[in-house]
């Protein structure tokens, strides 16, 4: 299993099992000690990870951060763990304090969920007010896990994150602000846009209008971009499927071909599933087929091993599953989202056409041990 697919599951389980936390330490014991774990370090040779580090401050001795992973026997991340209910934001000071005594260059603050990476890129030895790097291990992005990645214990290099950090901090700030605008636009940035199309003085009246309709344009233009992507995922899909299944055939005769088009929706329901799938099997086994009435998503492209059908092309939108004996059964959706509550029926029909593949193996094997 490659370290995206690790993370990915490890945040699966953390949001399965959070209800069940009740106190900081089982979320130590529970999200950040496999995290680290998850990181290539050994939780349980404090040579590694050491917990309950002592960073006296000052005249106050015996303080303690939570864990320090140690590297050449001198802490390089300090780890500083909450409840996961808790919010961060009051917790860095904490941190904060312990930072300047040690030589670790590296601080962590967690509640388990939210993971928030500091450093010293404003003042030598002094660890920043701001994180550079932070995501929610639940809703990991793909680019995040790559800079995640940089801290594991097999490429872990202390120049190489902070030459990156600054990058990563401010693109974060940005990304925020640019979030905060696209929700509500501020008057400066309506005003930037409205300047270029409008000629006439933008009285308070203007100003409400050209907000509305900076607002929808931003919505609609992040439409279009989703839509272009979803587009572009299709046509290269397309273009597999059609040089997997084109075989030449003189001796058949020419039958016209009826038209199917593949919808964005349909597009996106795959990969959902696809989503779903990785946790059990490479996602390269997966397939999709689609036909007039309905879009077959298939194990190893073999449609005696269909693992769900979806029929979206209606009024109302209905998911396709199949029991034991591959009777199928249509519930209906709400949204695509709603993919996501089949999620363990999808994984047991995958399991049962696995089993099968293997049977006439062990059978062979059991022939031969029996002669």
């Amino acid at each position: 299993m490659d370290f995206k697919d690790e993370i990915k599951l490890f945040g699966d389980r953390v949001e399965k099992l959070k209800d069940q936390i009740q106190t900081e330490e089982a979320t130590k014991n529970a999200f950040i000690m496999p995290f680290i774990k998850a990181l290539g370090y050994d939780v349980f040779n404090p040579f590694e990870v050491m917990p309950e580090f002592i960073a006296d401050i000052g005249i106050k001795k015996g303080e303690k951060v939570d864990y320090a992973i140690m590297r050449e026997g001198e802490p390089c991340i300090l780890v500083e763990c909450k409840h996961w209910r808790e919010s961060l934001d009051p917790h860095n000071s904490q941190l904060f304090r312990y930072f300047h005594t040690t030589c670790a260059k590296f601080g962590l603050l967690s509640n388990g969920i939210v993971y928030r990476f500091y450093t010293d890129l404003v003042e030598p030895n002094k660890m920043d007010e701001k994180p550079f790097f932070e995501f929610n291990v639940t809703d990991i992005k793909d680019n995040q896990v790559e800079e995640l990645k940089k801290f594991h214990k097999s490429y872990f290099d202390v120049e190489s994150i902070q030459n990156t950090a600054s990058e990563l901090k401010y693109m974060n700030e940005l990304k925020v602000l640019i979030n905060a605008e696209f929700q509500n636009p501020s008057d400066g940035f309506v005003r930037h846009f409205a300047k270029q199309i409008y000629n006439g003085i933008l009285t308070s009246r203007l100003m409400d209008q050209f907000t509305s309709l900076t607002k929808r344009s931003i919505q609609q233009y992040i439409n279009d971009l989703i839509t272009e992507r979803l587009k572009s995922a299709l046509k290269k899909e397309n273009e597999e499927q059609k040089s997997v299944d084109a075989e030449p055939s003189n001796s058949q005769p020419e039958v016209k071909e009826v038209k199917i088009e593949t919808t964005p929706e349909e597009m996106e329901s795959f990969m959902i599933v696809k989503t779903i799938m990785r946790q059990k099997i490479k996602v390269n086994r997966i397939v999709y087929r689609d036909a007039q009435s309905y879009f077959a998503i298939l194990l190893d492209d073999n449609n005696r091993k269909t693992i769900c059908r979806l029929y979206l092309n209606g009024s109302k939108k209905y998911i396709g599953t199949f029991d034991d004996n591959k009777k199928e059964t249509k519930n209906e959706l709400s949204s695509l989202d709603d993919i996501f509550n089949y999620t363990d029926l999808l994984h047991n029909t995958v399991a049962i056409y696995d089993s099968e593949k293997e049977k006439p193996q062990l059978n062979k094997i059991n022939d031969a041990t029996s002669n």
